[in-house]
């Protein structure tokens, strides 16, 4: 890979003379690069579809070639991207429909739109590999006739797809209606009785772990059953008798299912698998009682998930932040709390409440500056990103708190220059504020300089616009290829110095 290309490849300031040369030179990388920038030229997408599909397929999604701009015999892939977003005649999509690539027509059959007689031919294709991703995206009418399929790999993928119809992912979970399966993956390639080996040495094996049958089928069975249950669109009358199945796995399906029953949801509360007390914890469909239930909960990923319920009642939220790992991510509960409650928390005794609420990006001013002078280092590391902090204020909690708060407050969007070189010189250094301040859009040229002692913040700074031109220059050189080719991304890189980069 050319650093140095590929950097330029992605420069918003290189003007359109040079990105023209370097269109004409361009290797794979370098064009994919080039794929992405939004300035194209109508003129300079369709040269650049010539360079491969690495560019071309991009192009293709980004609505910036038509189906005039590309051959279907020279650029297939792109021709097919072009299908997929519903540009293109018929015709190309027949005569994909009977391409010889198995690959091809695999991608065919996940486009949207197609003609009735493509979805046939793709249907009875002679391939699985493509009738099973005709099932994954097809429209309900053909899911539903796919459903009764010989094979229970292509029933697996009409399971998963959304578009089915309910009554159709009911009949899978229940047989009822469908004739039986006549092959799965295992029994194609193995004798029965088989259980593949999770730890199979065999090179060229891609049965799943654990895939097994009898004669029955029974592992694909069971993957049918976990992606209906999964499928929003399934009834919930026809999943809830599987709350007392053997199957953790399926039990865990269900219990994230939104819509369950009061009595089904008290059944899994009380389930052996942690991962299903978990998985159900996250539901909004379980009531208050049974959050309040499973808040004495031991597991770590049960308290978690309560955690992150949109319903969790906010002293049990509290209760959680303050014992278990909850994340740093705000809570829905928070993210939804009216200007009472967020007055309330702010104003908590608890500091786990107060870190919660400090944790918005669009808090009052006056609650805002409350939590800035909170005595916990916690609660103030928590608010100290939050808009609107001046300068005085930042650094009076960089005086209270030290390096608790420091990577932090770099991260503040108002934090001043001066500010940021002073966070970049403190003794002894905090590796994450070198980091943050390198991506600051604050960021001085003197901060920057000082970043670039530090390995992980180096490319960063070395990308950012403040950096002056000479270090920009002399970065071209780094032994780090992730730095040059951030430098040669920069924008402040001279015009005549990216000209003498493209041959």
């Amino acid at each position: 890979m050319n650093h140095l290309l590929c950097g330029l490849a992605a420069n918003a300031a290189l003007p359109a003379e040079l990105l023209d040369r370097l269109i004409a030179v361009a290797d794979a990388d370098v064009a994919a690069d080039l794929a992405r920038r939004p300035d194209l030229s109508r003129a300079q997408a369709v040269a650049l579809a010539t360079r491969g599909a690495e560019c071309a397929v991009p192009l293709a999604y980004q609505g910036r070639l038509t189906a005039a701009d590309i051959d279907p015999a020279t650029q297939p892939q792109a021709a097919l991207a072009l299908l997929d977003e519903a540009v293109g005649s018929p015709d190309r999509a027949r005569l994909f429909a009977v391409d010889p690539v198995v690959e091809h027509r695999e991608k065919l059959a996940s486009c949207p739109g197609l003609p009735s007689d493509v979805v046939e031919t793709l249907a009875a294709d002679p391939d699985l590999r493509v009738v099973v991703e005709l099932a994954l995206w097809t429209t309900p009418e053909v899911a539903a006739g796919l459903a009764g399929h010989p094979h229970s790999e292509v029933r697996r993928a009409v399971a998963v797809n959304e578009a089915t119809p309910p009554a159709v992912l009911a009949a899978l979970l229940t047989g009822e209606g469908l004739p039986p399966a006549e092959r799965c993956l295992v029994c194609d390639r193995e004798e029965t009785p088989f259980v593949h080996d999770p730890q199979c040495p065999r090179l060229d094996c891609d049965l799943r772990p654990g895939a097994s049958c009898d004669g029955s089928h029974e592992s694909t069975t069971h993957d049918i059953w976990q992606a209906a249950l999964g499928n929003p669109a399934t009834p919930t009358e026809a999943v809830v008798g599987f709350a007392d199945h053997s199957s953790a796995l399926l039990r865990s399906a269900l219990a994230a299912r939104p819509g369950l029953p009061p009595q089904v949801c008290r059944r899994l509360a009380v389930d052996p698998a942690p991962v299903v007390r978990a998985d159900l914890a996250g539901n909004p469909a379980i009531d208050e009682a049974l959050i309040r239930v499973l808040a004495g909960d031991g597991g770590d990923d049960v308290r978690r998930g309560l955690a992150h319920n949109p319903r969790v009642p906010l002293d049990v939220l509290t209760d959680l932040a303050g014992t278990a790992k909850i994340g740093a991510a705000l809570p829905p509960r928070i993210a939804a709390a009216s200007p009472a409650e967020v007055e309330a928390l702010a104003q908590s005794p608890n500091p786990a409440a107060r870190m919660l609420v400090a944790r918005r990006r669009d808090l009052p001013a006056g609650v805002r500056d409350a939590l800035a002078t909170d005595p916990d280092a916690k609660v103030v590391k928590s608010v100290a990103a939050h808009p609107g902090l001046s300068d005085t204020q930042l650094r009076a909690m960089v005086r209270r708190h030290g390096d608790q708060v420091v990577a932090e407050i770099a991260a503040n969007p108002g934090a001043t220059p001066e500010l940021l070189e002073d966070l970049v010189r403190r003794e002894p250094p905090v590796r994450k504020v070198f980091r943050e301040v390198a991506r600051h859009r604050r960021a001085s040229a003197a901060a920057l300089i000082g970043c670039l002692a530090d390995e992980r913040a180096r490319p960063v700074a070395a990308g950012h616009p403040a950096l002056p031109p000479r270090v920009v220059v002399e970065l071209l050189t780094d032994a780090d290829p992730q730095v040059v080719e951030a430098a040669a991304a920069n924008p402040a890189l001279p015009l005549a110095v990216m000209s003498d980069l493209v041959p």
